[in-house]
């Protein structure tokens, strides 16, 4: 038997490296921190829902046919304050979309990770859960602008809306915070729910929420008592904030049948119930970690 040594100009066997050489390359390998962490679970996120055509549909065609259905065929009749129905209906079914994503999306998303393991799988490893979340998070943020900007071109095209660049802007900066705000109430279902019952549960929870909030009939139009009701719904503070973003005082009361009140209220609302379900998410996930170590 033979021995070959290794000499500096010759060749070293395939597939063999010695061990100073190793650590130097995972050492000079650029991983980003925390924050490129962050965007790859982000990236990651968008290509696993891009890759599902059902997402797609869901999430951003549903509010454009629904506006299509709705809203264009209105959209040139006027509030007494002079807004086009095309815009009023444009603010209520990209809160719809929006308040979808973040509620039916997470909580079935979410729920399905739980039911394979995958959930699970994460705790014993390195990486954080809460990356995790935020990566969902980050994911719903750019399907929300996809909404926001797929609504904003058939109103713009077909509807007549006329808003300036500021408008737009802050329109859709209120519906990336509306995911944000929304995504707890998705989170406490995905863990609070058994799996397979987690999409059921959330589309029963919201579309009662979106149809009392006025997001598919303006309250104007429903019985007094679906009023009395939505004062108490976050989704409809969030759509009043909506309303009064883009629409004169007048013309919200007209579109809503509901009289304004001031824009502290509304965020209180909004931001109570998203701090509650985020707190009772919470419990629940720290919950099952701890069953699931017992």
């Amino acid at each position: 038997m033979s021995t070959h040594a290794l000499t500096p100009d010759a060749p070293r066997p395939a597939g063999r490296r010695a061990g100073p050489e190793v650590r130097a390359e995972v050492r000079a390998r650029p991983n980003g921190g925390r924050a490129g962490l962050l965007a790859l679970q982000v990236a990651t996120e968008v290509r696993a829902s891009l890759r599902s055509p059902e997402f797609a549909v869901g999430a951003v065609v549903i509010p454009v046919i629904l506006y299509a259905m709705f809203g264009l065929p209105n959209a040139s009749s006027e509030l007494p304050g002079g807004t086009r129905i095309g815009l009023a209906m444009l603010v209520s079914l990209t809160c719809y979309g929006v308040v979808t994503l973040a509620i039916v999306v997470f909580g079935e998303d979410v729920a399905k990770d739980r039911g394979r393991g995958w959930l699970r799988t994460l705790r014993a490893t390195p990486f954080p859960t809460s990356a995790y979340l935020i990566g969902k998070v980050g994911a719903a943020l750019v399907h929300a602008v996809l909404i926001t900007a797929a609504m904003a071109v058939l109103a713009t095209t077909a509807g007549g809306v006329v808003l300036g660049a500021a408008e737009w802007l802050g329109f859709a900066a209120l519906m990336l915070v509306g995911v944000v705000l929304f995504s707890p109430l998705g989170f406490a279902i995905a863990y609070l729910a058994r799996p397979k019952a987690a999409a059921v549960i959330a589309n029963v929870v919201f579309l009662p929420l979106a149809f009392a909030s006025g997001f598919f009939v303006p309250l104007s139009e429903l019985p007094p008592v679906m009023g009395d009701v939505a004062r108490f719904l976050p989704t409809y503070h969030f759509g009043q904030l909506a309303y009064g973003l883009l629409l004169p005082a007048d013309d919200v009361e007209a579109f809503t049948g509901a009289a304004t009140q001031p824009v502290a209220l509304h965020v209180a609302w909004v931001v109570g119930y998203a701090l509650v379900l985020g707190g009772l998410a919470l419990t629940a996930a720290r919950r099952e970690a701890v069953t699931r170590r017992g």
